[in-house]
């Protein structure tokens, strides 16, 4: 029952509320990556402690944090749960990044702000899909994916037009996170729970099979189902996700290796690269439900490949950097994340879907942390074309097993995929 002076919330209208967890994600991302040169020349930290800013944000080590606690919490108290607190704790993280006045507090914010989107993610992609049609999940679930591609073009729209401004036109970036996660928090008052979910809690508790606390995990390891899907999902998601987090975190620095080298310049780019995001992902809400996903699948994963090759190998100048934009750009709305939104959501059973989202999106931040962490000293040390050989390598990994491997779960029900993969429900 909604909360009394809650309005109800359903619809694409909920999906749409629930979906606003990626915009504050990938905002908060993109705030991180144009703010830090101005946090750098204001507190006077070297390379290794921004690579330690960009390790423990939302970009990586802290969303993995907040995944791995708030997946097995959203499974066993519900995905509005969730919604109650996460959105509480982000407004927090932003706030104190707002008015950091020095790199440790800064750190902290980060981290808080961390570890609120990694609880708040996968709930969101679990809640779209269960309360999605079967024939439109696609559609649904490529909400989320709209809202995470809005979130930066917006972000580097901000970040070129208040670069005059310096750190404060930074500042004023996170204040418009916070005011965008009051209003998303405001809304998702009135959201229902998860039909899906309140189903299968009702039958667990009729066979008094109802899980016990720090039981999610095991449950969700102890099948062979689980763990293949999961080891797909990584090879899918995470590994794509590690190129796609250095570049939502240091692209200013690739473009600086490759001559571009104005801030604002630099942001119009990647605001238009973030704009060609939202027409890819206009695309996969269009086509995901229509024509088969294994090569939908692969023209994204092949189109994101050539993106890098002609941004590092091609003579720099427009057309290497405008072809990136586009290619890698429209290849990321239709890409791996999109693809990982369904997949993850069709592959596991209702009672440990968020825990598996929980362990892939833990398993996906800490590579892009990893990465993260040495990312900046590695471009300097290695060069842009050994890193970038590097990348693209990592980017084939994905393409050839989301291509090889990709399920045939298209317009069934996730009550049907379930007992295909499982037998019968809440067994």
């Amino acid at each position: 029952m909604a909360r009394i002076g809650a309005k109800k919330t359903t619809g694409w209208k909920a999906t749409a509320a629930v979906a606003m967890s990626n915009y504050i994600e990938a905002g908060s991302i993109i705030a991180i990556a144009t703010s830090m040169v101005f946090w750098q020349g204001q507190f006077g930290f070297d390379e290794a402690f921004k690579g330690l800013l960009a390790a423990l944000s939302a970009n990586a080590f802290g969303a993995a944090i907040g995944a791995i606690i708030g997946g097995p919490l959203c499974d066993k108290y519900g995905r509005k749960f969730i919604y109650t607190y996460d959105l509480l704790v982000y407004m927090v993280g932003v706030l104190v990044a707002a008015f950091a006045v020095n790199q440790w507090m800064l750190l902290g914010a980060f981290i808080v702000t961390g570890i609120a989107v990694g609880a708040g993610v996968p709930a969101s992609w679990t809640y779209i899909a269960e309360e999605a049609p079967s024939d439109r999940r696609a559609a649904h679930v490529g909400m989320a994916q709209l809202a995470w591609s809005v979130g930066p073009a917006i972000g580097f729209l901000l970040a070129a037009l208040l670069t005059p401004a310096g750190l404060l036109g930074s500042r004023i970036i996170f204040l418009h996170l916070f005011v965008v996660a009051f209003i998303t928090w405001w809304v998702r008052r009135g959201l229902e729970e998860s039909k899906n979910w309140k189903d299968t809690q009702a039958i667990r508790t009729q066979q008094g099979n109802k899980a016990a606390a720090g039981q999610g995990f095991k449950a969700l390891l102890g099948r062979k189902q689980n763990i293949l899907a999961l080891l797909f999902l990584v090879g899918v998601y995470a590994f794509w996700n590690t190129v796609a987090g250095q570049a939502g975190m240091f692209m200013p620095d690739v473009y600086n290796a490759t001559g571009l080298t104005d801030s604002a310049q630099q942001y119009f780019l990647q605001s238009f690269l973030w704009t060609m995001t939202v027409v890819g992902t206009f695309t996969f809400m269009w086509l995901g439900d229509r024509m088969s996903r294994r090569l939908l699948f692969f023209i994204g994963a092949v189109l994101g490949i050539a993106g890098w090759v002609v941004l590092v190998y091609l003579p720099s100048g427009p057309v290497s950097l405008f072809g990136f934009a586009i290619l890698w750009g429209f290849a990321s709305g239709i890409g791996a994340q999109a693809f990982y939104g369904l997949w993850t959501a069709e592959l596991f059973a209702t009672q440990y879907r968020a825990s598996a989202q929980g362990v892939l999106f833990f398993t996906a931040r800490i590579m892009v942390g990893v990465l993260s962490y040495g990312f900046p000293v590695w471009l300097e040390v290695l060069g842009l074309h050994t890193l970038a050989a590097i990348l693209i390598a990592i980017l084939a990994v994905s393409m050839l097993v989301g291509t090889i491997w990709a399920p045939n779960t298209q317009g069934k029900s996730l009550e049907e995929i379930e007992e295909e993969r499982y037998g019968k429900v809440g067994a």
